[in-house]
């Protein structure tokens, strides 16, 4: 959650789904993220901007950091190239389709 282009990306959907998504601090952590000393946790975005695509739970059972589906795809197509050359494909085919 380092990476400008991640915090971006979750910005925009917050913009999208959550009226309630607090901008002026996503606009201060996109700021910041350039920066070497900057570090961010799914704690820390969600308290801070009030954000609602990512849930993150302590505990030892049922605790993590949970993602809404359209969030968790963007992350595994970073992730896995193979994996985000099947999702262009599967867009593609449902543009032909």
């Amino acid at each position: 959650m380092r990476n400008r282009n991640t915090l971006e990306y979750l910005g925009v959907w917050e913009q999208v789904y959550n009226p309630d998504f607090n901008t002026t601090e996503f606009d201060r952590f996109r700021f910041e993220s350039g920066l070497n000393t900057f570090s961010m946790s799914p704690k820390k975005w969600i308290e801070s901007t009030n954000a609602k695509g990512i849930v993150s739970k302590s505990g030892r059972h049922g605790g993590g950091t949970y993602a809404h589906k359209d969030i968790a795809l963007e992350f595994c197509s970073w992730i896995n190239p193979v994996f985000r050359f099947y999702i262009i494909g599967s867009s593609n085919d449902l543009k032909r389709g």
